[in-house]
């Protein structure tokens, strides 16, 4: 595949799947809405996760921490209550953290077709590999809502627009890749963990839409499988 696409593995982007555990707790900002005073019915999850005394109780400081992770990942209400939706985005990020970099455990993703992009909708992560081996990744992306999932199967990349806006949505789409129909990696200027999620694509960091931009071709192989929560 070239000298350049055998340069041996990139930095693994594992660190950056999450936020640090502790949160450090901060007024909210001046446009948040008030504080909830009722404890959710994840209270001590959400408590735990952002290293919040775990008590079930609500207080301020709970609400204001939980209030800015909120409003950092587009959660709404951003109210501070400690419901299924911030617990779901919480519990996913623990999920893949646990991951570590080995996002093919499971081998579910083909190793014979030489350099391939996965995509895992049930973990929300996207990794590239060469065979058995780790190219770049695991790095959280965000995929298809419901209604409008990201379809499953093995396919290829047969169009790539750095600059692309959809005609569809008339959305800046910057580094798109499209793997099938209108379906693309791209990047997004959104939190990973912004639900719903996706119109279809796998949006992805700049960062990380930059470096898929660099790694792969025309023709590369595509895998995506499992079932993004809540569609």
């Amino acid at each position: 595949m070239g000298d350049i696409r055998r340069r041996g593995a990139v930095a693994l982007g594992v660190t950056a799947l999450v936020t640090p555990l502790t949160l450090a707790v901060t007024a909210a900002p001046a446009q948040a809405a008030s504080c909830t005073t009722q404890a959710g019915p994840y209270q001590r999850q959400v408590e735990g996760f952002l290293g919040r005394p775990v008590d079930g109780k609500q207080s301020t400081t709970d609400c204001r921490a939980t209030q800015a992770f909120q409003d950092r990942h587009g959660i709404t209400p951003d109210i501070g209550y400690a419901g299924p939706v911030t617990w779901g985005v919480m519990n996913l990020m623990n999920k893949q953290k646990a991951v570590g970099n080995k996002p093919n455990k499971d081998g579910k993703c083909p190793v014979n077709k030489g350099r391939i992009a996965c995509v895992n909708l049930t973990l929300q992560l996207s990794w590239i590999q060469d065979g058995g081996k780790l190219v770049y990744g695991p790095v959280p992306v965000r995929t298809g809502r419901n209604g409008y999932e990201t379809r499953t199967g093995s396919k290829k990349i047969y169009w790539r627009h750095i600059d692309h806006v959809s005609t569809v949505y008339d959305v800046p789409m910057p580094y798109s890749q499209f793997f099938d129909g209108g379906q693309a990696f791209h990047s997004v200027g959104l939190s990973m963990w912004n639900p719903p999620g996706s119109h279809g694509c796998v949006n992805m960091t700049t960062k990380d839409a930059k470096k898929y931009w660099s790694l792969l071709r025309n023709g590369d192989d595509v895998f995506v499988y499992g079932r993004k929560p809540g569609t």
